[in-house]
């Protein structure tokens, strides 16, 4: 008996589908579409109407230009943004620390970080995170703290106190910082936040000043710490401005001499407050000005003796009298 031979169905042919993304004209709808990439204004047009497609494209050409004020290439427009306050090249290759849990990829972040540190650039990445802390425990801007790392770098660079502990330094750094930008700190400020001894940052700072000609500061005045004092203590600004005006004449009567600018601000704070019936103690006062309760009262009662002198003739007879007696 013979045999059929199967034959198989031979296979329908797949449908195929076109997946490519095909930007067309809406309005000419013309094939193949006639579209035109505008970098110089960023924009995606139809040559044939003009009609705009898309905006904010990006250049995807080859960059030519250069930004360099030399001959040769430009490192400006390659790796990230160079940091001014840190030596070298600052284009490192960095191993990544992950690789499933084996501990190889750490060993050789760590190796690789030992061969490649720039020498002296572990010291200064240390100080300016220090800085960069202290500035912000105290609510100084940034400002303060860029220009306070710059300072530390020129005296790394210049040697200028070679065997001085880095907290002194740094101290010194903030205080002269602070003092340039016209928002002062006072030495116990400073030195409360940065634990260095007033001493300390004193020598530091005669330095650093005499070194530094062109950015030498000048004295801290009472005047200077008056605004910060009474923001602190939440005192209205008719009180801010008598307690300036008593500092100037006191100043000018000789009435405070040889007391410190942070007792004369205080005591003329005290002052203030009682001119203007404003309940302000004497502790409430040392605790804002970091001076103790005698220093102000020794202080004030300069002033209460000279009051009618110092007091302004707009203030009434009545409130000079009420002023409390020391």
């Amino acid at each position: 008996m013979a045999t059929k031979a199967y034959t198989a169905p031979l296979p329908t042919q797949a449908k195929v589908v076109d997946l490519n993304v095909q930007l067309m004209c809406p309005d000419c709808k013309v094939v193949p579409p006639n579209i035109s990439e505008e970098f110089s204004s960023g924009d995606l047009v139809c040559a044939d109407c003009g009609l705009v497609l898309g905006d904010r494209i990006v250049d995807t050409r080859s960059e030519w230009r250069t930004f360099a004020n030399d001959e040769g290439d430009d490192p400006s427009r390659v790796g990230s943004a160079a940091n001014p306050l840190l030596n070298g090249p600052q284009l490192d290759t960095v191993i990544s620390q992950k690789d499933g849990g084996s501990g190889a990829a750490r060993e050789l972040n760590r190796t690789h970080g030992r061969v490649t540190a720039v020498k002296g650039e572990r010291n200064l990445l240390q100080a300016y995170k220090d800085i960069s802390a202290m500035c912000e425990a105290i609510g100084l801007p940034k400002l303060i703290a860029d220009i306070a790392k710059q300072l530390f770098k020129r005296v790394e660079d210049d040697k200028l106190l070679r065997g001085k502990p880095n907290e002194s330094i740094i101290a010194a750094c903030i205080f002269i910082a602070c003092r340039q930008e016209g928002v002062p700190r006072t030495f116990k400020e400073i030195c409360t936040l940065t634990q260095v001894p007033k001493k300390e940052i004193g020598r530091c700072f005669k330095v650093l000043n005499e070194a530094f000609q062109e950015t030498k500061v000048q004295t801290m005045t009472s005047e200077d710490l008056m605004a910060r004092f009474c923001a602190n203590l939440r005192l209205p600004m008719e009180v801010q401005k008598a307690a300036v005006e008593l500092t100037k004449k006191a100043k000018e009567l000789g009435t405070l001499a040889g007391k410190s600018p942070v007792s004369i601000a205080a005591a003329c704070i005290y002052m203030a407050c009682n001119l203007y019936q404003q309940q302000r103690t004497t502790r409430d006062i040392s605790m804002v000005c970091g001076v103790s309760e005698v220093t102000i009262k020794n202080a004030y009662k300069h002033l209460y003796n000279e009051r009618t002198k110092l007091v302004d003739d707009r203030i009434t007879t009545k409130l000079i009298e009420g002023l409390p007696a020391p």
